[in-house]
């Protein structure tokens, strides 16, 4: 657990840069790009008879596409859209195609898709083949007018009428593609997109014509996984405060760092657990802690929860994570996909637009 997530920052700190190693590792990218730009030669879209928004990244790993994906769901349900979404479901030992259930193990499903359920209230389906999952959807429920893509930038097998390109903290890394760099595609693929959602509070400098909207996050309620309570991060923060007590954050996320930096800004003096990006909680790592509070992001307990021993731990909170998109950029998707929805021949039941 802990040499897998060190290795995964050692290697993000390589990719940050053009040292010795990226530079060794530089012939191997035009490889890399010969046979990605192969693959999307052969590769024919598939059309689906609803609009498809894809929320995706060129940096491999966590850029906080998921957060983003909930909150836009979330904000094209007010609008009055009725989405579903799909998603590969990374890490699950189920290749197949099927439905997330709220009960659905996140061994078969995935953490995020199963974090996306919980959340977005959405129905949600995985599969490696996006237009398969899609299929799936929109046959189990006809009321879906749109598909939102978690992740799928590079699945170019779906046909898409919107794509979002999420920039996290780690902006651009060095800027080579894999595997001398961190970007599955060069630098010039966000001049294609529809929009880059900057998901980050700090400066990722990248040039790029095409719009960029800012995503903003805070904690929203923290739920104390044993009892269901729900509580406040600033009571939480005063009752360590006044009890003398000792908190750990721990996190088995791509970018655990600024969920430890926001657990911090809530005066929070935390130790810290990186626990590597999709941890699966096979091995409690809370066993031989002695905190007496244990925060956790949401994509960790969905998969927390499946396992007695940690969820009666009265010890472990759930910090809920709200993500505000700007309302430029709802409109601007919206909007696209109102046309979309008209050339294909549909009028979103609900809607009231003058598209």
């Amino acid at each position: 657990m802990i040499f897998a997530a060190k290795l995964e920052s050692w290697v993000h700190r390589q990719w940050a840069q053009r040292g010795i190693v990226p530079c060794l590792l530089y012939p191997l990218t035009f490889l890399y790009r010969a046979a990605a730009a192969q693959k999307r030669r052969s590769t024919v879209p598939h059309r689906l008879p609803v609009p498809v928004v894809v929320v995706g990244n060129i940096y491999v790993g966590g850029t906080g596409k998921t957060p983003v994906t909930i909150a836009l769901v979330k904000a094209l349900r007010m609008r009055g859209w009725h989405p579903g979404v799909v998603s590969r479901g990374f890490g699950r030992n189920d290749q197949g195609v099927r439905l997330v259930a709220p009960d659905s193990p996140a061994h078969e499903v995935g953490d995020e898709p199963l974090l996306i359920a919980h959340e977005s209230l959405a129905p949600v389906a995985v599969g490696r083949n996006r237009f398969e999952a899609a299929t799936l959807l929109l046959k189990t429920h006809p009321e879906i007018d749109l598909i939102v893509s978690d992740d799928g930038l590079q699945h170019t097998a779906l046909a898409r009428d919107v794509e979002l390109a999420v920039v996290g903290a780690r902006g651009l890394g060095n800027g080579w593609t894999l595997p001398a760099g961190p970007l599955r595609e060069p630098p010039s693929r966000l001049d294609a997109v529809d929009a880059i959602v900057i998901n980050t509070t700090t400066d990722v400098p990248f040039s790029s014509r095409t719009p960029r909207f800012a995503a903003s996050s805070c904690f929203g309620a923290c739920t104390q996984i044993a009892t269901g309570e729900i509580d406040d991060i600033d009571q939480l923060a005063a009752k360590l405060a006044d009890s003398n007590g000792s908190a750990l954050a721990a996190a088995g996320i791509a970018s655990p760092g600024r969920f430890f930096a926001m657990v911090r800004a809530h005066d929070i003096e935390c130790a810290e657990l990186e626990l590597g990006d999709h941890y699966d909680f096979s091995k409690n790592p809370f066993a031989d802690r002695t905190e007496d509070m244990i925060l956790i992001t949401g994509k960790d307990a969905v998969k927390c929860v499946k396992i007695p021993a940690i969820k009666s731990d009265p010890r472990i909170w759930m910090v809920g994570l709200e993500v505000e998109l700007d309302p430029y950029l709802i409109d601007l998707v919206d909007q696209k996909a109102g046309e979309a929805a008209k050339r294909l021949g549909r009028h979103p039941e609900g809607r009231n637009d003058t598209i």
